[in-house]
C-alpha cells in the first residue's frame, strides 16, 4: 500500500483544497493529511485562521477520499511527521517548489498544480469588500 502525506491549513473551505486533496490521493493508495494548528497559523502569518482547527480538521475528516488526519503543530516536523506515518510520498502545492525537496531522502515529493484564481486570501478579501 502506497501512503501519501499532505499539509495545509484549509481554511474556509474552497474548490482549490478539494482538487489538490484529490489530487494527493491519486499518488497512492492512503492519504494522511496534516492540518495546521491555530497557533502554527499564528506563528506563520500573524494571525489565526477563520475557522478553527477543531472545525478544519472535522471538514477534513468527513471527506471520502481521506483516510486519516492529524494536527500539524510545527513545520519544523515534517520530516518525523513523514517517517511517523510511513509515508512514501509526500504531495505539496506547487507554490512549495523545492521547499521540500530534502525529504526525497526518505519518500518520493511531488509538486501539484494549485487550482488557478482561488485561494482562501482571495475569498477573505472579497468577503472582506
Amino acid at each position: 500500500m502506497k501512503r501519501v502525506i499532505t499539509f495545509g491549513t484549509f481554511d474556509l473551505f474552497h474548490i482549490g483544497h478539494l482538487n489538490i486533496l484529490e489530487r494527493a490521493k491519486n499518488q497512492g493508495d492512503y492519504l494522511i493529511v496534516g492540518v495546521s494548528s491555530d497557533q502554527l497559523n499564528f506563528n506563520k502569518k500573524q494571525k489565526y485562521p477563520i475557522c478553527s482547527e477543531e472545525n478544519r480538521l472535522r471538514i477534513i475528516s468527513a471527506l471520502r477520499f481521506v483516510d486519516e488526519v492529524f494536527i500539524e503543530d510545527s513545520l519544523e516536523l515534517k520530516g518525523e511527521y513523514i517517517e511517523k506515518y510511513d509515508a512514501d510520498v509526500l504531495v505539496m502545492g506547487n507554490d512549495w517548489v523545492g521547499k521540500f525537496d530534502e525529504y526525497k531522502r526518505v519518500c518520493e515529493v511531488v509538486y501539484l498544480d494549485r487550482t488557478p484564481s482561488i485561494s482562501t486570501t482571495q475569498l477573505i478579501e472579497i468577503i472582506k469588500s
